[in-house]
């Protein structure tokens, strides 16, 4: 009878213990899901910006026009993606869209002086560091997630019932050279 009792307190505590690693590993995958959850609403307002940015700066630069379809086919990209890892992807390409048409803007004195186009460009950087912020939110609970998924005891269950390790939202190689070299200041 003892013996059958502790084999049944066994069973129990293993049971107990497997369920707290599932509602565990749950909990972080909602967490990073809820984590871009935010980062979708900061992409949300950056989407509807970009248009207005695009406008206010057609008119002065008119022969820019390749980089300004560039920027608008990103933000369209972008806003067809499906699933985080596309929408990571599409956004990563509208990011480097948009330090492309940064870097066009500095030939115009007149545009840079411009009040609405100021007002956008600094809701643009607003929205930009917004989106940083939240995308090390989002990383945080990535790496959080895929640490339990890799860790013992808990990568023994994450297999069985279909956790896996998910991909950080990160700098696209393209763009990490030329964030490794030092800005150029110029007066």
């Amino acid at each position: 009878m003892t013996t059958t009792i502790v084999i049944i307190a066994i069973v129990v505590v293993l049971v107990l213990w497997c369920v707290s690693i599932y509602n565990n590993l749950v909990r972080m995958r909602n967490n990073r899901e809820n984590a871009f959850a935010n980062i979708d609403v900061q992409l949300k307002q950056r989407h509807d910006l970009v248009p207005q940015l695009v406008s206010a700066v057609k008119g002065y630069a008119t022969h820019e026009r390749e980089l300004l379809e560039r920027v608008t086919a990103a933000r369209t990209a972008a806003m067809g993606a499906t699933g985080i890892n596309d929408k990571i992807q599409a956004e990563n390409a509208l990011s480097s869209a948009l330090a492309g048409l940064k870097v066009s803007l500095e030939a115009y004195p007149d545009l840079k002086a411009n009040q609405n186009f100021l007002q956008l460009q600094n809701e643009v950087s607003d929205i930009e560091n917004k989106l940083a912020a939240t995308r090390r939110f989002f990383n945080s609970a990535t790496k959080e997630l895929n640490n339990a998924v890799q860790t013992f005891p808990a990568n023994l269950m994450a297999g069985a019932f279909g956790f896996h390790t998910e991909p950080m939202f990160e700098v696209p190689r393209e763009e990490r050279a030329a964030l490794e070299k030092a800005p150029e200041i110029t007066f």
